[in-house]
């Protein structure tokens, strides 16, 4: 089974607010939501990963990311770890580079329904996060 390591960005804003992005309609979970991201390389850290995605991805040059959680989840035919980490610092305005729909989405009105089984976890920690 294929196991794949990914850096994942929680881009959160002074507003609290977080950066959503779409999965495409070709994609495995596709039209899901997820937090933007993707495969950590051979040669690289899951920071240094979670900094080229976010570039790549969002056109965002990250300052500040701390290590939020880490995330293993098996699905049917792969297997993934996701390394999530919380960016409150950045250079540029995120944007969808890859022309994939984005939006901000208050922290309190996340929907884990809305995300990747293996994200849910995640959306549940954000959420409870909010009500402490």
């Amino acid at each position: 089974m294929k196991h794949l390591q990914v850096a994942v960005g929680i881009i959160r804003n002074a507003s609290k607010e977080i950066f959503l992005a779409q999965r495409s309609a070709s994609s495995h979970m596709a039209n899901m939501w997820e937090f933007p991201g993707g495969k950590i390389e051979a040669d690289e850290s899951a920071a240094e990963a979670l900094k080229r995605e976010l570039l790549e991805e969002t056109g965002i040059e990250v300052t500040a990311a701390e290590p939020f959680e880490i995330a293993d989840h098996t699905y049917d035919d792969l297997r993934v770890t996701l390394h999530f980490f919380i960016v409150e610092g950045w250079n540029g305005e995120p944007y969808g580079r890859e022309g994939q729909p984005m939006r901000w989405v208050p922290q309190a009105q996340l929907v884990a329904a809305e995300f990747p089984p293996a994200n849910i976890p995640i959306v549940s920690r954000l959420l409870a996060e909010i009500n402490r």
